[in-house]
C-alpha cells in the first residue's frame, strides 16, 4: 500500500496544529451519567483514539441547555458546571496523549427521545418528525412527538445557549466546539425546506432558513472564537429521512456555504453517505468540493473514507481534513496502521502484544454507537 502522505502532513486548523489530517467523527454512544456527567470510561474511550494516532476527535453531541436540547437518555452535557469538571477528564486524557479534542454541541430539537428537563419537543414549525423512534437509542419505537413551535424569543434564548456552552466548553479545557447543523437535528431543522415551515425571517427562503445556523455561530465566535476553534458540521441526510437532498441542489449549496462562509468558522465539516460521490445527481461537485468553493474555509469530509487510498483521494479532491465513524471506531489504531501499511482488519496485538492499560470493549469500541 502506498503510503498517504497528505493524510499523515501536519495541519493547522485555527489556532490548532493537528499532527496529521485524521479525525474521529462524532458518534453518539450513550454512556454518560444519568444526569448527563462524562466518566472515566469515556476519558479512556476517547484517549485511545489518541494513542492510535488519530490528531483530532470530535465528541458525540453533547446538549447545552437544561431546556429541550437533550436528545437521550445518558446522552452528555455540557449544560452546567457539574457537566464542565466531569468533562476536564476526558479532555485531560486526551491532551496526554497528544491528541486535540472538539467538543459536539448539538440541540435535539424534533428528534429528542429523552430528556430529563423537559416534556415535549420543539422545532421551527409544528411537524411531527418523518420515521419512528430508534429503540436502539431509548426510543420506543413509535412515532416521533409532534413538537412545539419556537417563539422568536425562545429563538434567541436557544442561540445564547450555544454561546454559553462554548465557553463552558473553553473551561473544560476543550480545543474547540462543533455546531451540530447536521443530520436532522434542531439546526437543520431550520435549514430543512419541509421542517420549516415559517413565514418570518427565519423561514421561507433558504436564506432566511439558513439565518438561524450562521447566527449561532457569530454568537459563538463572539463568546470564545479569538481563542477557540469553532466548525461547524452540515449534512443533507436526515438521521431519521436518509435519502433527503437539498431541493436546489448546487444553488442552496451556493447560498448555505457562502452564507455560513461569511462567519468565518475555522471549518465546515460535511458529511455524506460516500464523500467521494457528487452532491447531486450521477455527475459534478461532490458536497466537500462545494463547500470549498463556497464556503472559502478549511472543509472536513466524511462518509466511506474507511481505507487510507480513499482518505488520500478525498484530500488530494481539495477537503483539508477526513474524519471516520465506523472505521475509526473498528480500528481505535486506524492512523497507525496507515502510516506503517498495515491491513485494517490486521490485530495489533499478534504484531505488538498485548495493548496495556485497555479493555476489548474500550479499545474496539464495542458500545452502541451511531455515526450522526
Amino acid at each position: 500500500m502506498t503510503t498517504p502522505k497528505k493524510l499523515l502532513s501536519t495541519y493547522n486548523l485555527g489556532s490548532l496544529t493537528l499532527k496529521n489530517r485524521a479525525v474521529v467523527a462524532p458518534m453518539t454512544r450513550i454512556s454518560a451519567e444519568k444526569n448527563g456527567n462524562a466518566n472515566d470510561r469515556m476519558a479512556r474511550y476517547y484517549q485511545s483514539y489518541a494513542a492510535g494516532g488519530f490528531g483530532l476527535m470530535i465528541t458525540e453531541g453533547t446538549y447545552p441547555d437544561e431546556e429541550y436540547s437533550q436528545g437521550y437518555s445518558h446522552q452528555p452535557g455540557i449544560a452546567n458546571v457539574e457537566h464542565v469538571g466531569a468533562w476536564k477528564q476526558v479532555t485531560e486524557a486526551v491532551h496526554a496523549k497528544g491528541g486535540k479534542i472538539i467538543l459536539q454541541i448539538a440541540h435535539a430539537g424534533a428528534l429528542s427521545i429523552g430528556n430529563i428537563y423537559k416534556e415535549g419537543t420543539v422545532a421551527p414549525s409544528v411537524v411531527k418528525p418523518h420515521g419512528e423512534q430508534p429503540q436502539a437509542f431509548g426510543g420506543n419505537g413509535g412515532e416521533y412527538l409532534t413538537p412545539k413551535e419556537l417563539t422568536l424569543a425562545e429563538i434567541k434564548a436557544i442561540i445564547a445557549g450555544f454561546a454559553e456552552s462554548a465557553l463552558r466548553a473553553e473551561q473544560a479545557g476543550f480545543d474547540g466546539v462543533e455546531i451540530h447543523a447536521a443530520a436532522g437535528y434542531l439546526v437543520d431543522e431550520f435549514l430543512t425546506d419541509f421542517t420549516n415551515l415559517r413565514q418570518d425571517e427565519y423561514g421561507g427562503s433558504t436564506e432566511n432558513r439558513v439565518r438561524f445556523t450562521t447566527e449561532i455561530i457569530r454568537a459563538v465566535k463572539q463568546k470564545v472564537g479569538q481563542r477557540f476553534v469553532v466548525g461547524v458540521r452540515i449534512s443533507q441526510a436526515k438521521a431519521n429521512y436518509f435519502v433527503h437532498k437539498w431541493a436546489n441542489g448546487e444553488e442552496d449549496a451556493r447560498t448555505i456555504f457562502e452564507a455560513i462562509g461569511a462567519e468565518k468558522p475555522d471549518y465546515i465539516h460535511i458529511t455524506e453517505y460516500n464523500a467521494l460521490l457528487p452532491a447531486f445527481g450521477d455527475s459534478g461537485s461532490t458536497l466537500a468540493e462545494l463547500a470549498k468553493k463556497y464556503g472559502k474555509t478549511t472543509v472536513i469530509a466524511n462518509g466511506q473514507l474507511d481505507q487510507p487510498e480513499d482518505a488520500e483521494r478525498a484530500l488530494e479532491a481539495g477537503s483539508d481534513l477526513i474524519s471516520l465513524g465506523k472505521a475509526a471506531l473498528a480500528n481505535h489504531d486506524w492512523v497507525f496502521k496507515a502510516e506503517n501499511g498495515l491491513p485494517m482488519e490486521s490485530s495489533l496485538e499478534n504484531i505488538l502484544g498485548p495493548t496495556p492499560n485497555l479493555k476489548d470493549e474500550e479499545l474496539y469500541g464495542h458500545d452502541l454507537v451511531k455515526n450522526k
